[in-house]
Protein backbone atom coordinates (compact mmCIF):
# COMPACT_ATOMS: atom_id res chain seq x y z
CA UNK A 1 0.00 0.00 0.00
CA UNK A 2 1.19 3.51 -0.91
CA UNK A 3 2.13 5.44 2.56
CA UNK A 4 3.87 9.01 0.34
CA UNK A 5 2.14 11.78 -1.37
CA UNK A 6 3.86 14.74 -3.45
CA UNK A 7 1.59 17.80 -3.80
CA UNK A 8 2.58 20.31 -6.72
CA UNK A 9 1.88 23.87 -6.79
CA UNK A 10 3.43 25.31 -9.70
CA UNK A 11 2.78 29.04 -8.85
CA UNK A 12 5.35 31.66 -8.27
CA UNK A 13 6.12 35.02 -7.70
CA UNK A 14 9.06 35.25 -9.57
CA UNK A 15 10.85 32.56 -12.05
CA UNK A 16 14.42 31.66 -11.02
CA UNK A 17 16.98 31.78 -13.75
CA UNK A 18 17.93 28.06 -13.44
CA UNK A 19 14.72 26.69 -12.63
CA UNK A 20 13.38 24.05 -15.04
CA UNK A 21 10.50 22.48 -12.66
CA UNK A 22 6.62 22.98 -13.99
CA UNK A 23 5.68 26.67 -12.62
CA UNK A 24 3.99 30.00 -13.70
CA UNK A 25 3.64 33.57 -12.38
CA UNK A 26 1.01 33.48 -9.78
CA UNK A 27 -0.71 36.98 -10.22
CA UNK A 28 -3.49 36.69 -12.78
CA UNK A 29 -3.89 32.63 -13.09
CA UNK A 30 -7.08 30.58 -11.97
CA UNK A 31 -5.65 29.73 -8.45
CA UNK A 32 -8.90 28.62 -7.03
CA UNK A 33 -9.86 26.65 -10.46
CA UNK A 34 -6.46 24.90 -9.90
CA UNK A 35 -6.27 23.99 -6.43
CA UNK A 36 -10.67 22.44 -7.35
CA UNK A 37 -8.92 20.87 -10.14
CA UNK A 38 -6.46 19.00 -7.46
CA UNK A 39 -9.24 18.46 -5.15
CA UNK A 40 -10.99 16.25 -7.56
CA UNK A 41 -7.74 14.27 -8.35
CA UNK A 42 -7.65 13.76 -4.74
CA UNK A 43 -10.91 12.32 -5.04
CA UNK A 44 -10.47 10.14 -7.72
CA UNK A 45 -7.14 8.98 -6.64
CA UNK A 46 -8.43 7.96 -3.93
CA UNK A 47 -11.68 6.44 -5.42
CA UNK A 48 -9.32 4.38 -7.42
CA UNK A 49 -6.21 3.50 -5.69
CA UNK A 50 -7.10 3.16 -1.94
CA UNK A 51 -4.16 4.11 0.04
CA UNK A 52 -2.49 3.20 3.36
CA UNK A 53 -1.63 5.84 6.38
CA UNK A 54 0.39 7.61 4.57
CA UNK A 55 3.74 8.12 6.68
CA UNK A 56 4.91 11.24 4.22
CA UNK A 57 3.39 14.05 2.57
CA UNK A 58 5.58 16.53 0.33
CA UNK A 59 4.47 20.18 -0.74
CA UNK A 60 6.61 21.04 -3.82
CA UNK A 61 7.05 23.63 -6.67
CA UNK A 62 6.98 26.05 -7.48
CA UNK A 63 6.24 27.86 -4.46
CA UNK A 64 3.35 26.57 -2.19
CA UNK A 65 3.58 29.40 -0.09
CA UNK A 66 2.81 31.83 -2.29
CA UNK A 67 -0.72 31.28 -2.19
CA UNK A 68 -2.88 33.43 -0.21
CA UNK A 69 -3.99 32.23 3.44
CA UNK A 70 -7.38 31.31 2.10
CA UNK A 71 -5.96 29.62 -0.65
CA UNK A 72 -3.37 27.09 1.55
CA UNK A 73 -6.01 26.95 4.15
CA UNK A 74 -8.66 25.69 1.16
CA UNK A 75 -5.43 23.24 -0.13
CA UNK A 76 -4.76 21.80 3.59
CA UNK A 77 -8.56 20.79 3.97
CA UNK A 78 -8.51 19.28 1.03
CA UNK A 79 -5.97 17.05 1.80
CA UNK A 80 -7.27 16.02 5.28
CA UNK A 81 -10.80 15.31 3.77
CA UNK A 82 -9.10 13.13 1.29
CA UNK A 83 -5.65 11.54 2.82
CA UNK A 84 -5.65 9.66 6.02
CA UNK A 85 -2.30 10.41 8.46
CA UNK A 86 -1.39 10.26 12.05
CA UNK A 87 -0.56 14.25 12.32
CA UNK A 88 1.96 13.02 15.44
CA UNK A 89 3.56 10.49 13.13
CA UNK A 90 3.47 11.97 9.60
CA UNK A 91 6.33 13.64 7.96
CA UNK A 92 4.58 16.94 6.40
CA UNK A 93 6.57 18.79 4.54
CA UNK A 94 6.64 22.47 2.80
CA UNK A 95 8.85 24.07 0.35
CA UNK A 96 8.97 28.13 0.86
CA UNK A 97 10.93 30.93 -0.02
CA UNK A 98 12.35 33.07 2.81
CA UNK A 99 10.82 36.08 1.80
CA UNK A 100 7.25 34.67 1.14
CA UNK A 101 6.46 32.90 5.23
CA UNK A 102 4.18 35.77 7.06
CA UNK A 103 3.70 34.43 10.85
CA UNK A 104 0.18 33.82 9.52
CA UNK A 105 0.90 31.86 7.03
CA UNK A 106 3.39 29.77 9.43
CA UNK A 107 1.10 29.47 12.29
CA UNK A 108 -1.72 28.11 9.51
CA UNK A 109 1.30 25.27 8.42
CA UNK A 110 1.98 24.80 11.70
CA UNK A 111 -1.33 24.52 13.35
CA UNK A 112 -2.61 22.29 9.87
CA UNK A 113 0.35 20.03 11.01
CA UNK A 114 2.63 20.67 8.75
CA UNK A 115 6.18 19.37 10.81
CA UNK A 116 8.82 20.30 8.31
CA UNK A 117 9.84 23.27 6.56
CA UNK A 118 11.80 23.03 3.40
CA UNK A 119 13.62 26.70 2.14
CA UNK A 120 15.17 27.55 -0.83
CA UNK A 121 17.87 29.71 0.00
CA UNK A 122 20.57 28.33 -2.78
CA UNK A 123 23.23 30.98 -1.36
CA UNK A 124 23.94 33.54 1.11
CA UNK A 125 25.75 36.35 -1.34
CA UNK A 126 23.08 38.81 -2.10
CA UNK A 127 24.82 39.64 -5.40
CA UNK A 128 24.92 36.27 -6.22
CA UNK A 129 21.00 36.13 -5.13
CA UNK A 130 20.23 38.48 -7.39
CA UNK A 131 22.02 36.84 -10.36
CA UNK A 132 20.42 33.76 -10.47
CA UNK A 133 16.79 35.53 -10.03
CA UNK A 134 15.78 34.95 -6.54
CA UNK A 135 13.48 37.41 -5.11
CA UNK A 136 14.85 36.77 -0.97
CA UNK A 137 18.01 37.72 0.51
CA UNK A 138 20.22 37.00 3.40
CA UNK A 139 18.40 38.89 6.05
CA UNK A 140 14.98 37.61 4.80
CA UNK A 141 16.18 33.42 5.80
CA UNK A 142 17.84 34.94 8.62
CA UNK A 143 14.37 36.42 9.90
CA UNK A 144 12.34 33.94 8.30
CA UNK A 145 14.04 30.90 9.97
CA UNK A 146 14.63 32.40 13.79
CA UNK A 147 10.68 33.32 13.26
CA UNK A 148 9.88 29.39 12.25
CA UNK A 149 11.43 28.33 15.20
CA UNK A 150 9.68 30.53 17.68
CA UNK A 151 6.43 29.16 16.37
CA UNK A 152 7.59 25.97 17.13
CA UNK A 153 9.01 24.30 13.65
CA UNK A 154 11.98 21.86 14.66
CA UNK A 155 12.81 20.27 11.58
CA UNK A 156 13.96 22.94 9.15
CA UNK A 157 15.71 22.28 5.87
CA UNK A 158 17.67 24.78 3.85
CA UNK A 159 18.99 24.12 0.04
CA UNK A 160 22.00 25.12 -1.01
CA UNK A 161 23.34 25.33 -4.24
CA UNK A 162 27.29 25.53 -5.42
CA UNK A 163 29.00 25.91 -9.09
CA UNK A 164 26.84 28.96 -9.85
CA UNK A 165 27.75 31.41 -12.27
CA UNK A 166 30.89 33.28 -10.78
CA UNK A 167 30.87 31.74 -7.56
CA UNK A 168 34.22 31.45 -6.24
CA UNK A 169 35.08 28.62 -3.46
CA UNK A 170 35.77 31.25 -1.21
CA UNK A 171 31.73 32.28 -1.62
CA UNK A 172 30.41 28.75 -0.77
CA UNK A 173 32.66 28.39 2.04
CA UNK A 174 30.77 31.88 3.51
CA UNK A 175 27.34 30.72 2.62
CA UNK A 176 28.53 27.29 4.61
CA UNK A 177 29.53 29.09 7.64
CA UNK A 178 26.34 31.18 7.78
CA UNK A 179 23.99 28.00 7.13
CA UNK A 180 25.56 26.14 9.82
CA UNK A 181 25.14 29.08 12.23
CA UNK A 182 21.44 28.87 11.84
CA UNK A 183 21.39 25.39 13.72
CA UNK A 184 19.01 23.81 11.10
CA UNK A 185 18.39 20.35 11.12
CA UNK A 186 19.12 19.17 7.57
CA UNK A 187 20.69 20.33 4.31
CA UNK A 188 20.57 19.87 0.86
CA UNK A 189 23.53 20.80 -1.75
CA UNK A 190 23.33 20.74 -5.13
CA UNK A 191 25.03 21.29 -8.19
CA UNK A 192 24.24 23.83 -11.20
CA UNK A 193 22.31 21.86 -13.80
CA UNK A 194 21.78 24.19 -17.37
CA UNK A 195 18.34 22.85 -18.14
CA UNK A 196 16.80 23.86 -21.27
CA UNK A 197 14.18 26.32 -21.36
CA UNK A 198 15.63 28.25 -18.59
CA UNK A 199 17.38 31.64 -18.85
CA UNK A 200 20.49 30.36 -17.49
CA UNK A 201 20.32 28.08 -21.10
CA UNK A 202 20.28 30.96 -23.43
CA UNK A 203 23.00 32.71 -21.77
CA UNK A 204 24.95 29.30 -21.59
CA UNK A 205 24.36 28.94 -25.56
CA UNK A 206 25.59 32.42 -25.90
CA UNK A 207 28.83 31.72 -24.23
CA UNK A 208 27.49 34.33 -22.23
CA UNK A 209 27.40 32.17 -18.54
CA UNK A 210 30.71 32.54 -16.25
CA UNK A 211 30.77 29.34 -14.59
CA UNK A 212 33.48 27.66 -12.27
CA UNK A 213 35.77 25.31 -13.86
CA UNK A 214 34.75 21.65 -12.55
CA UNK A 215 37.78 21.26 -10.96
CA UNK A 216 36.21 23.91 -9.22
CA UNK A 217 33.15 22.83 -8.76
CA UNK A 218 34.35 19.20 -7.29
CA UNK A 219 36.34 21.18 -4.93
CA UNK A 220 33.13 22.90 -3.70
CA UNK A 221 31.55 19.43 -3.47
CA UNK A 222 34.36 18.03 -1.54
CA UNK A 223 34.44 21.09 1.11
CA UNK A 224 30.56 20.24 1.59
CA UNK A 225 30.71 16.56 2.43
CA UNK A 226 33.73 17.76 4.79
CA UNK A 227 32.10 20.37 6.75
CA UNK A 228 28.59 18.61 6.82
CA UNK A 229 30.37 15.80 8.75
CA UNK A 230 32.85 18.36 10.79
CA UNK A 231 29.61 20.06 11.92
CA UNK A 232 27.50 16.86 12.91
CA UNK A 233 25.23 16.32 9.84
CA UNK A 234 25.90 12.63 7.82
CA UNK A 235 25.43 12.67 4.57
CA UNK A 236 22.74 10.00 4.03
CA UNK A 237 22.33 10.61 0.16
CA UNK A 238 24.51 12.36 -2.63
CA UNK A 239 23.23 15.89 -2.14
CA UNK A 240 21.71 15.35 1.26
CA UNK A 241 23.10 15.49 4.86
CA UNK A 242 20.87 15.28 8.22
CA UNK A 243 21.33 15.21 12.05
CA UNK A 244 20.96 11.69 13.30
CA UNK A 245 16.68 11.08 12.65
CA UNK A 246 16.28 14.10 10.33
CA UNK A 247 16.64 12.56 6.68
CA UNK A 248 14.25 13.47 4.68
CA UNK A 249 11.71 10.24 4.75
CA UNK A 250 9.98 11.50 2.12
CA UNK A 251 12.91 11.62 -0.28
CA UNK A 252 13.74 8.26 0.88
CA UNK A 253 10.60 6.99 -0.60
CA UNK A 254 12.30 7.78 -4.21
CA UNK A 255 15.42 6.19 -3.32
CA UNK A 256 13.95 3.23 -1.87
CA UNK A 257 12.34 2.58 -5.07
CA UNK A 258 9.22 2.61 -3.57
CA UNK A 259 5.48 4.07 -4.78
CA UNK A 260 4.36 7.15 -4.49
CA UNK A 261 1.29 9.57 -5.05
CA UNK A 262 1.71 12.35 -7.06
CA UNK A 263 -0.75 15.30 -7.34
CA UNK A 264 -0.89 18.32 -9.39
CA UNK A 265 0.23 20.32 -12.68
CA UNK A 266 3.44 18.01 -13.69
CA UNK A 267 3.62 15.92 -11.01
CA UNK A 268 5.02 12.22 -11.53
CA UNK A 269 3.08 9.02 -9.60
CA UNK A 270 4.32 5.57 -8.92
CA UNK A 271 1.21 3.43 -8.21
CA UNK A 272 0.20 -0.02 -8.63
CA UNK A 273 3.42 -0.52 -10.91
CA UNK A 274 2.81 2.61 -12.85
CA UNK A 275 4.60 5.73 -13.64
CA UNK A 276 2.62 8.40 -14.70
CA UNK A 277 3.22 11.82 -15.39
CA UNK A 278 0.39 14.67 -15.31
CA UNK A 279 -0.54 17.33 -17.38
CA UNK A 280 2.07 20.49 -17.03
CA UNK A 281 0.12 23.42 -18.83
CA UNK A 282 -2.52 24.23 -15.80
CA UNK A 283 -5.69 24.81 -18.83
CA UNK A 284 -4.53 20.91 -19.75
CA UNK A 285 -4.36 19.88 -16.46
CA UNK A 286 -7.47 21.58 -15.23
CA UNK A 287 -9.45 20.35 -18.72
CA UNK A 288 -8.24 16.44 -18.29
CA UNK A 289 -9.49 16.33 -14.48
CA UNK A 290 -12.84 17.39 -16.03
CA UNK A 291 -12.97 15.08 -19.14
CA UNK A 292 -11.44 11.96 -17.61
CA UNK A 293 -10.87 12.45 -13.91
CA UNK A 294 -7.15 11.58 -14.33
CA UNK A 295 -4.39 14.34 -16.16
CA UNK A 296 -2.27 11.61 -17.23
CA UNK A 297 -0.69 12.63 -20.57
CA UNK A 298 2.09 9.52 -19.85
CA UNK A 299 1.49 6.16 -18.02
CA UNK A 300 4.11 3.50 -18.22
CA UNK A 301 4.24 -0.53 -17.08
CA UNK A 302 7.32 -0.58 -15.28
CA UNK A 303 9.06 -4.00 -16.72
CA UNK A 304 11.02 -6.03 -13.99
CA UNK A 305 13.93 -5.39 -15.84
CA UNK A 306 13.38 -1.20 -15.82
CA UNK A 307 12.45 -1.88 -11.36
CA UNK A 308 15.61 -3.75 -11.11
CA UNK A 309 17.80 -0.87 -12.90
CA UNK A 310 15.66 1.67 -10.81
CA UNK A 311 16.78 -0.38 -7.67
CA UNK A 312 20.33 -0.11 -8.58
CA UNK A 313 20.67 3.52 -9.79
CA UNK A 314 18.64 5.04 -7.48
CA UNK A 315 19.56 3.38 -4.69
CA UNK A 316 22.79 3.85 -5.30
CA UNK A 317 22.50 8.01 -4.66
CA UNK A 318 22.29 7.03 -0.96
CA UNK A 319 25.06 6.71 1.07
CA UNK A 320 24.39 2.84 2.69
CA UNK A 321 23.60 1.82 -1.12
CA UNK A 322 21.78 -1.08 -2.32
CA UNK A 323 20.84 -3.21 0.15
CA UNK A 324 21.45 -6.71 -1.11
CA UNK A 325 18.53 -8.72 0.77
CA UNK A 326 16.21 -6.42 0.35
CA UNK A 327 16.96 -6.84 -3.83
CA UNK A 328 16.30 -10.75 -3.51
CA UNK A 329 13.28 -10.06 -1.19
CA UNK A 330 11.73 -7.90 -4.07
CA UNK A 331 13.29 -9.24 -7.13
CA UNK A 332 13.79 -12.99 -6.17
CA UNK A 333 17.19 -12.94 -7.94
CA UNK A 334 20.73 -11.49 -6.32
CA UNK A 335 23.01 -8.30 -7.35
CA UNK A 336 25.26 -10.59 -8.73
CA UNK A 337 22.89 -12.74 -11.26
CA UNK A 338 21.87 -9.40 -12.57
CA UNK A 339 24.34 -6.86 -12.39
CA UNK A 340 27.56 -9.00 -11.69
CA UNK A 341 29.75 -7.80 -14.52
CA UNK A 342 28.37 -3.80 -13.98
CA UNK A 343 29.57 -3.94 -10.21
CA UNK A 344 32.80 -5.83 -11.03
CA UNK A 345 33.56 -3.20 -13.56
CA UNK A 346 32.92 -0.30 -11.32
CA UNK A 347 34.43 -1.85 -8.10
CA UNK A 348 37.70 -1.91 -10.61
CA UNK A 349 37.24 1.68 -11.35
CA UNK A 350 37.07 2.17 -7.87
CA UNK A 351 34.30 3.79 -7.95
CA UNK A 352 31.74 0.80 -5.99
CA UNK A 353 32.20 -0.87 -3.07
CA UNK A 354 30.85 -3.60 -1.05
CA UNK A 355 29.80 -4.10 2.43
CA UNK A 356 28.59 -7.74 3.73
CA UNK A 357 25.25 -5.99 3.14
CA UNK A 358 25.12 -3.25 0.66
CA UNK A 359 27.19 -2.14 -2.54
CA UNK A 360 27.58 1.18 -2.44
CA UNK A 361 29.44 3.96 -4.21
CA UNK A 362 33.10 5.07 -2.99
CA UNK A 363 34.17 8.53 -2.40
CA UNK A 364 35.58 8.70 -6.05
CA UNK A 365 32.21 7.16 -6.85
CA UNK A 366 30.46 10.18 -5.18
CA UNK A 367 32.07 12.74 -7.44
CA UNK A 368 31.43 10.45 -10.58
CA UNK A 369 27.92 9.24 -9.87
CA UNK A 370 26.21 9.55 -12.63
CA UNK A 371 28.78 7.42 -15.02
CA UNK A 372 27.96 4.68 -12.21
CA UNK A 373 24.51 4.91 -12.54
CA UNK A 374 24.63 4.94 -16.45
CA UNK A 375 26.17 1.60 -16.15
CA UNK A 376 23.44 -0.07 -14.91
CA UNK A 377 21.20 1.26 -17.48
CA UNK A 378 19.31 -1.02 -20.36
CA UNK A 379 22.07 -3.74 -19.23
CA UNK A 380 19.43 -6.29 -18.77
Amino acid sequence: MIKAAYFHIPFCAQICHYCDFNKVFFKGQPVDEYLQAMEKEMKNIIENFPAAELKTIFVGGGTPTVLEIKQLDRFLNSIYKYFRFNVNEVEFTFEANPNELSKKKLKLLKEAGVNRLSFGVQTFDDKLLQKIGRTHRKHDVLQTIEMAKEIGFSNISIDLMYGLPEQTIDHFRETLNIAFSLDVEHFSAYSLIIEPKTVFYNLWKKDMLPLPTQEEEAEMYEWAMEQMERHGYKQYEISNYAKPGFESRHNLTYWNNEEYFGIGAGAHSYVHGKRNVNAGPLKKYMNLIQETGFPYIESHEVTLAEKMEEEMFLGLRKTEGVSKEKFVQKYHRSLYDVFGNQIAEQKQRGLLEETDTHIRLTHRGKLLGNEVFQAFIGVI
